[in-house]
């Protein structure tokens, strides 16, 4: 049985609040801000954590 993860540390909820503010996108609606937060904590979770390159692919839209 595998474990759902639903908490993240401090160290880890700053760097990913460093992410979601130096990945903005000027013009940006709240539902296109929320799409892009989901991204970041997406590909985290997925293994990515490198800070450059989750704002990068922050800005684009997950592949399907």
């Amino acid at each position: 049985m595998s474990s759902v993860r639903n908490t993240f540390t401090p160290a880890e909820t700053a760097m990913l609040g460093r992410v979601y503010a130096n990945g903005n996108i000027d013009g940006e609606t709240a539902e296109q801000k929320e799409a892009r937060a989901s991204r970041i904590i997406a590909n985290y979770m997925a293994g990515i954590t490198d800070e450059a390159e989750l704002i990068e692919l922050s800005r684009r839209p997950l592949g399907r």
